[in-house]
């Protein structure tokens, strides 16, 4: 289990984390989303003891990262693929760790295989691997001391549409013989397949968080008109909370008939009226973390960048 409790951290005048909490649970693969400079990265370098916290504080299996008494046995983390030794080979990587964990040479072929990551590939070094083949490499180290808990920082970037399926049921398979898995990501479908409970985090304050299923049915109405601004701002004037998404969409916090007559009323040609429940994850991510997107915040992605 993963418990995070009122973490906040700032960086000179910028905070990167505002009073975060939640809990990713045994048997369960947690989405942690948001979009580039929401604090997703910050808050998962908090829990593996690589950056102090401001106040509050992240425990993984009831304890602290650093009073873990064998972190890589108990936690598998995965946050950089890119910063493995270039000069190493794959095999190399494997059997350091092995060996600082105290595992059999065997263990090293075991993962290499789980992974697939061939013979021929893991005597390469890693400079000449693809980033998918680093992510494998990544993911490979981090279940190889059979840890109970995988934290995971966009683990899919570099992965064809095959390798994503492997990842996505790996960690499937991972939760299901009761492991704790979080999943930071933005590449929102993906996480609407595999993951059961969503985090949804922008401009580092948490915006959402439940099962998936409870999210999206709590999500309202969608509708759609050629001018989304007018339409939000009509629904708003009317007491209705309206989230503009994309392309005209808007997700609002009442019933169809309110919303469709509010609409009419304002002399606003709607082009789709239909229950946010079938809208899928994207439209809610949207409207969640509209106020953080990279294109309105730009800043912040880049200030969370250099802090981590």
């Amino acid at each position: 289990m993963i418990t995070v409790e009122s973490l906040s951290k700032s960086y000179g005048s910028f905070v990167a984390v505002d009073d975060v909490s939640f809990t990713a649970r045994p048997g369960r693969v947690t989405g942690f989303l948001g979009p580039n400079g929401a604090g997703k990265s910050t808050t998962m370098r908090v829990m593996v003891g690589l950056t102090a916290p401001g106040t509050g504080e992240v425990r993984l299996l009831g304890r602290r990262f650093a009073d873990l008494p064998d972190p890589g046995r108990e936690v598998g983390v995965l946050l950089d693929a890119s910063a493995q030794h270039a000069g190493r080979t794959g095999r190399e990587i494997l059997t350091i760790a092995a060996l600082t964990m105290g595992l059999p040479r065997a263990r090293v072929d075991e993962m290499l295989e789980r992974v697939s990551l061939t013979p021929d590939e893991a005597s390469r070094r890693v400079r000449n691997y693809s980033l998918g083949m680093r992510q494998r490499l990544g993911i490979g180290t981090a279940l190889l001391g059979n840890p109970e808990v995988l934290i995971l920082d966009e683990p899919a970037n570099g992965l064809d549409p095959a390798g994503i399926r492997w990842m996505r049921d790996l960690l499937r398979d991972f939760a299901d013989q009761g492991g704790t898995v979080l999943l930071s990501s933005h590449l929102l479908h993906e996480i609407e397949v595999v993951a059961d409970d969503l985090v949804v985090i922008g401009n580092g304050r948490i915006v959402a968080q439940g099962t998936k299923e409870e999210l999206l049915a709590g999500a309202g109405t969608l509708v759609r008109a050629a001018d989304g601004a007018a339409l939000a701002t009509a629904l708003g004037a009317a007491g209705i909370t309206a989230r503009p998404t994309s392309g005209g969409a808007v997700l609002a916090e009442a019933d169809l008939t309110r919303v469709g007559q509010t609409a009419f009323a304002a002399g606003i040609a709607v082009t789709e009226l239909r229950a946010a429940d079938g809208a899928g994850l994207e439209e809610m991510f949207l409207a969640l973390t509209a106020e953080s997107q990279r294109e309105t915040v730009n800043h912040t992605s880049t200030t969370e960048g250099a802090a981590a």
